[in-house]
């Protein structure tokens, strides 16, 4: 397993990339959508979704970005590994730094992308609501999630 140990801040000039990225993961994992909508969508994400959020990446050894993440108030808005660079640990290093270091305990996954669901729920979130439509207000339900704290009970003897 190869581990990409440091997590970089992209700029905007790397936004045609991350976008190459966000399509090649959506295209591995969102089999449900319409090719029309993720054309619409990543075009948003070039022109407007990047810019909401705060992004880490990591890159490989040519520097090239391997999986991204954004980060608004409190949520994690994206994360996106390139399909060649799945399996690696990316999306678990991205996630926890997001979570340690951006205050990141919330998301929203799609409901019909059941591997990002169990990847989450593995990582120790919970389900705690559903939307029946997407931000786009299309029939693609959002399952709501959160970082379930540890139970801090203290034993006494």
């Amino acid at each position: 397993m190869r581990q990409h140990s440091v997590i970089h801040t992209p700029k905007s000039s790397d936004y045609q990339e991350l976008t190459r990225v966000w399509e090649a993961s959506v295209r591995a994992t969102h089999d449900f959508l319409p090719d029309s909508y993720i054309e619409l969508l990543k075009n948003l994400v070039l022109t407007r979704y990047l810019d909401a959020v705060m992004l880490i990446c990591t890159r490989d050894a040519r520097q090239r970005i391997t999986g991204f993440a954004g980060v608004a108030a409190g949520k994690i808005e994206m994360l996106f590994i390139d399909p060649q660079h799945r399996g690696q640990g990316l999306g678990k290093q991205l996630l926890r730094y997001a979570m340690e270091h951006m205050n990141a305990d919330q998301l929203d996954v799609n409901e019909q992308n059941p591997q990002a669901l169990g990847f989450y729920l593995k990582q120790g979130f919970e389900v705690v609501g559903r939307s029946a439509k997407d931000g786009m207000n299309q029939p693609y339900p959002l399952l709501h999630m959160r970082y379930k704290q540890p139970d801090l009970k203290v034993q006494h003897g």
